[in-house]
């Protein structure tokens, strides 16, 4: 998936394609939240703190599985 690098202390770059959110942070781990309605992926583009957004909204309402670890 085709990921767009974001201005983050916690994130580094951020994807989405069929309702998967793909977050990749800056610690290198890559994380896929799945059923995540467009809307959600919207706000979090446009939120002032993109890591704040992914606590609040997007780790505790999703289902994920790791992608990569860290190298």
């Amino acid at each position: 998936m085709h990921r767009t690098p974001v201005e983050s202390s916690a994130l580094r770059s951020v994807g989405y394609e069929k309702r998967v959110l793909e977050i990749e942070y800056v610690q290198g781990q890559v994380y896929d939240y799945l059923d995540v309605p467009r809307p959600v992926y919207d706000a979090l583009m446009t939120a002032q703190s993109k890591g704040r957004y992914v606590n609040a909204q997007v780790k505790t309402h999703y289902r994920y599985h790791r992608v990569t670890d860290a190298p």
